[in-house]
């Protein structure tokens, strides 16, 4: 881990300006500088960097940061691998904190398997360019594949002799221990303990971590004599490669994945190769296996569009299509485009341009709900029990999607395909949510609620006024997030927070101790204070790790809560820090030469208060609005303690409402 004294250091040295032009033409613009975003396609300059915050930003698209995060964008690095970067940009040496002896030895055994892959690949290439098996067979694959010289460097290509130990055998003699080149899964031990290599008589095919470490291999055999030889062999599981993590191709795609705002799904290895030689780069393939939850949210990191390329092979696709409900299930926008039969992307890619093969994706491509139900509508025919088995497969696809008005959407199309009534669709599609929801043990909203107030909470049992402890993460499932209470609590906590992060360290009055005498209070004293007075906590339970972290840093020496928070090592905190420390425009202190603006840091004092109460105003609208529908609820009505019970608590509501309305005076609550 990098010491917080050498972040510091890092962030001091990196100038925005000087990082983000490395990769972006920047000219000055008043105060701060534009230039064309570097993240999405446009014509006009939106991309803006200030000099004087720090931060960088694209009003069109949205992404921005300091320099770490602007790094890590681009470069789709880590926290720390976009700080060493910088580090190595700057001559700043690295000073990392003492490792645990079992750390030490664990991360000394990842880097010797790594720096061992790192010879195999070395090995694999000088075999096929310099080895007479490697020029005439291997290289004469690649070529007879179309592969040209600089795809074939680009992605490491290399091959293997029919020899069964001439890896391991040359790995021993360079001084590599027996021990990683078994771990690596690059060689195998045979019952009287001999070494043998696990890849011979194959083309390489190495794959690459997303920051472009070789974390394993793919081989394909050439030889057709012996039948009983798998056509691909790959390395197996290892402490440094997890199969279900990787995607091959994710290194070479990921710039242009966040580029294009898309990414291309094939099957194989020379899908993805032949697809980057046309000139078609956002690309990655699942290696011939069903998509893991892992690689989904590898995708997710960069794009939240897909488009799944098929061949014709119909049984290939049927099979494949029951794994990608995962990727709904992840809010994902998914298309699927079919080849001309014939065809699958590789030998589509080496016929055609990139702007042909785009052209055409784009003509041919359907959304994945219309694509499987007319897929499973050919099936099915006119069999009535085939045609219910359709009718529940498409549910459960429309079930697992996120979004409420994805669903209504998908539901209304695929009634109209199905000739189904949607009320039969809406009814199914809630009884599986709600089966899901079981499933996990949380809440959910009801399918039939419009009012966004979820189920648990119309037969009068509220949630607590406030979490009960620190790790009830649970307990923002009881908000209404579809509602308008939940956009408000949301809301409302978003404000907070921006004052917490551009204003924290501030102070913004005094206030009285016991002995009488006054003390300076910041804007984080002053939030913590109200909201323990009356027992309150934010429902967003990254809200609230920031508002502690506030609290535990307020009373450190030079402690900044912008600077701190926007440099915070996880990207979530930091992200949302920069965010809210980003101005779009930058005002002068001057409106004229006789008007001067107040800015809000000069009325802290009535800022934040406001703030606060219209924050608690949004909670007791909330409850009193839950009270009235369960008041309404039929199973209530007979009930008359209940009613009792409730229309008490309503009275109690509405004179805290009144009360708060009184504290507002003329202030106004913020809607």
């Amino acid at each position: 881990m990098i010491d917080q004294a050498t972040i510091d250091r890092i962030l001091d040295a990196a100038q925005i300006v000087d990082v983000v032009s490395e990769f972006v033409t920047l000219r000055k613009r008043g105060v701060n500088y534009v230039g064309l975003c570097p993240f999405h396609n446009e014509k006009t300059p939106s991309f803006s960097v200030s000099p004087s915050k720090g931060l960088c930003k694209c009003f069109s698209c949205g992404k921005g940061g300091n320099s770490v995060h602007f790094v890590m964008e681009h470069e789709q690095m880590s926290y720390y691998e976009a700080l060493k970067y910088l580090a190595k940009k700057y001559n700043i040496e690295i000073k990392e904190r003492e490792l645990t002896n079992e750390e030490k030895q664990a991360q000394s055994t990842r880097e010797s398997m790594f720096i061992v892959n790192n010879f195999a690949r070395d090995y694999f290439q000088n075999i096929l360019k310099n080895h007479v098996d490697g020029r005439s067979i291997g290289m004469a694959y690649f070529r007879q594949r179309g592969f040209r010289d600089d795809i074939i460097e680009k992605f490491q290509l290399g091959f293997s002799t029919d020899s069964h130990d001439a890896l391991g055998q040359e790995a021993i003699r360079k001084g590599f221990k027996k021990e990683y080149l078994v771990k690596t899964g690059l060689c195998y031990e045979t019952d009287d303990g001999r070494l043998r290599d696990r890849f011979w008589g194959r083309v390489m095919f190495p794959v690459h971590t997303l920051s472009g470490k070789v974390v394993a291999f793919g081989g394909r055999v050439l030889s057709t004599e012996n039948k009983k030889l798998a056509k691909y062999v790959n390395s197996p599981e290892s402490e440094i490669y997890h199969k279900s993590n990787e995607l091959y191709g994710i290194y070479f795609a990921k710039q242009a994945i966040v580029k294009q705002d898309r990414c291309f799904l094939v099957e194989g290895y020379t899908d993805v190769i032949s697809m980057h030689q046309s000139g078609v780069e956002n690309v990655v393939a699942s290696s011939g296996t069903s998509l893991t939850p892992g690689q989904i949210r590898l995708i997710h990191r960069f794009t939240n569009n897909i488009t799944v390329l098929y061949d014709g092979d119909m049984a290939g696709i049927k099979a494949s299509i029951r794994g990608i409900d995962m990727l709904l299930e992840e809010g994902m926008n998914i298309k699927v485009c079919l080849l001309p039969d014939g065809d699958d992307p590789d030998s589509f890619a080496r016929k055609h341009n990139a702007t042909e093969f785009q052209a055409f994706i784009k003509e041919h491509e359907t959304d994945f709900i219309r694509f499987k139900t007319n897929l499973l509508l050919e099936d099915a025919g006119k069999d009535p029990i085939k045609r219910a088995e359709l009718i529940n497969n498409i549910v459960q696809s429309i079930s697992v999607i996120p979004e409420a008005i994805v669903r209504d959407v998908y539901i209304k199309e695929c009634g109209q395909l199905l000739r189904v009534e949607d009320k039969l669709l809406v009814s199914e599609v809630a009884k599986r949510r709600e089966m899901q929801a079981e499933k996990e043990n949380k809440p959910i909203l009801n399918a039939n609620n419009s009012s966004g107030v979820p189920a648990e909470m119309q037969n009068g049992d509220f949630p607590p006024p406030f979490p009960p402890d620190e790790q009830e993460d649970s307990y923002q499932s009881y908000i209404p997030q579809e509602g308008k209470e939940g956009q408000e609590f949301y809301r409302y906590e978003r404000l907070i927070l921006q004052a917490i992060v551009r204003y924290g360290e501030k102070i913004m009055c005094n206030m009285e101790d016991e002995e009488g005498q006054e003390i300076p209070v910041s804007v984080i004293e002053y939030i913590v204070h109200d909201l323990k007075e009356d027992e309150l906590a934010f429902h967003n339970p990254l809200h609230r790790r920031i508002l502690t972290e506030a609290a535990s840093h307020i009373h450190n020496p030079g402690f900044i809560a912008e600077r701190y928070f926007i440099a915070h090592s996880d990207p979530e905190i930091s992200s949302i820090a920069t965010e809210l420390a980003s101005d779009r425009y930058q005002l002068s202190k001057f409106h004229s030469k006789t008007q001067k603006i107040v800015t809000d840091e000069e009325r802290l004092f009535e800022l934040v208060p406001t703030l606060m109460i219209n924050f608690k105003n949004a909670i007791v609208a909330a409850e009193l609005k839950h009270i009235m529908y369960a008041l309404q609820d039929p199973a209530n009505e007979d009930d008359d303690e209940k009613c009792a019970t409730l229309m008490q608590r309503y009275k109690e509501m509405k004179e805290i409402q009144s009360l708060m309305a009184k504290r507002l005076g003329d202030r106004v609550v913020l809607r």
